[in-house]
């Protein structure tokens, strides 16, 4: 089982407004910067160590949207879309640093663009 990422924090942070929820995470981005789109796949020792929970946890942090989910042949994939300086923020993550058990040998990204409006509310793991 795998710990909850600073669990202890998350009882003490502060919390939102209600009305501001509503709103949703694709509504506060909706600016005129421009929003890009990447696909991933990530290499290495990354199913079994807690990566799509950890990669779930940054992406919310870093506030942008997608999903991540295990492959069949031991990988992570998924998709990350927000503004252009946090999907690069996120790839980085995933290039560099991943959960703590994890080791990443590379990760390749495809698919690159720039995209109108977001495909998605929030980020989430898939099964």
């Amino acid at each position: 089982m795998c710990p909850l990422p600073l669990a202890a924090a998350a009882v003490t942070a502060p919390r939102t407004p209600l009305r501001l929820l509503g709103r949703g995470l694709a509504a506060a981005m909706s600016t005129a910067r421009p929003l890009k789109s990447v696909d991933y796949e990530v290499f290495g020792r990354v199913q079994g160590v807690c990566f799509r929970m950890y990669t779930e946890d940054e992406a919310r942090k870093i506030g942008v949207v997608g999903w991540v989910k295990n492959t069949s042949k031991g990988t992570v994939t998924g998709q990350v879309q927000g503004p252009e300086e946090k999907v690069n923020s996120m790839k980085s993550w995933l290039s560099n640093v991943g959960s703590p058990s994890s080791r990443i040998d590379r990760t390749n990204f495809s698919n690159e663009k720039t995209i109108s409006k977001l495909e998605y509310s929030s980020f989430n793991i898939r099964y």
